[in-house]
């Protein structure tokens, strides 16, 4: 083992040198350095909150101060290690993504979120990191997060140089374009800060035009109440009427905005087990995932980020991209059938919130019959 430095910032260029080979072996991708200045991003966000784009995601609002100040929510905090894990697996391929998207039959998943929960996956590595820290340069204090606490994690990745915003707010970077999952150590230590990444994105804005409901309403701001992310996932109540259609067959999440970006072309595959796709998630029916009993829901996805959805939320997004699949010319009549029989069938027993979106969808399906 390296022989500790009485000082991180005694040699900080076999320190920075050291912390990038760890990150490496701790199956991160990327591994840059700012400091917890947020500047003008807490005025955006405050303004994003007060136009109510946030939805119902009240956990926004409630902790905002907190995400304007990394020194609020960790106090003693100077530094934040941000880190980066790809999550592409080697099985993915853009171009069959966009023929499931324009199969009704089919129900699409987020790519995201068909291997194990990134939450627990990066939580525990980032934990072995910072112990590994400490053994090097001696007792310091930190804590770690991804996804799991009031941070402006997209913001302070931004500024650390782990790349640039997209026009669809996501982060961008040249060798993994948009996919890929960010984590964060909050450190006392004030380590060598990294310089920001210029934009490339230049004029386009193909994902602005290809959100199937205009949720990113210009470049760079987006309205998460239209998001069929929002929509499917963070929204615990009924999916307003006015973007049912438009959801199609996505029923946990959306990747359009992704799929299209051209830095995504180049983005580097992953060969980490835990994002490999899990119980068929990348060639499922609506039918088939509409078959699991709320038992088999929760069995299929012990591990995984969908299961904290639940299952009525579940069967609400199926009942909606079944309400559009029988609407759809390009579905065969017996399968409309089965989707309006198993509909009906589930009708009698089903709960408030997915009754009435059995209720949309075969509505849908007679109108147009």
């Amino acid at each position: 083992m390296p022989a500790k430095p009485t000082s991180p910032l005694l040699d900080e260029g076999n320190l920075r040198d050291w912390l990038r080979q760890q990150a490496v072996h701790f199956g991160f991708d990327g591994l840059r350095i700012t400091d917890t200045k947020l500047g003008i991003a807490s005025e955006h966000l405050q303004a994003w909150l007060a136009e109510g784009r946030h939805g119902r995601m009240e956990y926004m609002q409630r902790h905002a101060d907190l995400r304007s100040d990394p020194q609020l929510l960790v106090p003693g905090t100077v530094r934040v290690i941000c880190v980066s894990m790809n999550y592409l697996s080697l099985g993915i391929d853009f171009e069959r993504e966009w023929q499931r998207i324009a199969n009704p039959s089919q129900a699409v998943v987020s790519v995201y979120a068909r291997g194990r929960d990134y939450h627990k996956v990066l939580r525990n590595r980032l934990q072995e990191f910072a112990k590994a820290i400490e053994l090097h340069i001696g007792a310091f204090g930190y804590r770690v997060f991804t996804d799991s606490a009031p941070l402006m994690e997209v913001e302070l990745a931004r500024k650390a140089g782990l790349g640039w915003r997209g026009k669809h707010t996501l982060l961008l970077n040249r060798e993994s374009g948009s996919t890929f999952f960010l984590g964060e150590i909050l450190v006392d230590v004030p380590l060598p800060i990294d310089q920001e990444e210029e934009s490339h994105c230049g004029t386009c804005t193909s994902c602005i035009k290809v959100c199937p409901t205009q949720a990113i309403t210009a470049p760079y701001q987006l309205d998460a109440r239209r998001c069929i992310s929002y929509l499917t996932i963070e929204n615990p109540e009924a999916i307003p009427v006015e973007f049912r259609r438009a959801i199609g067959n996505r029923v946990y999440g959306c990747d359009d905005c992704q799929l299209i970006c051209p830095w995504n072309k180049f983005a580097k595959r992953t060969e980490l087990p835990d994002f490999a796709e899990r119980h068929g998630l990348g060639n499922a029916s609506l039918l088939h995932l509409w078959s699991w009993t709320e038992k088999e829901f929760e069995q299929r996805h012990e591990g995984s980020a969908i299961r904290r959805i639940g299952y009525s939320r579940w069967r609400r997004n199926l009942a909606v991209a079944m309400g559009n699949a029988m609407v759809s010319e390009d579905l065969p009549e017996a399968d409309k059938g089965l989707m309006r029989d198993v509909l009906l069938s589930a009708l009698p027993d089903a709960g408030p919130l997915v009754a009435e979106h059995i209720e949309w969808a075969l509505e849908l399906a007679a109108s147009s019959a």
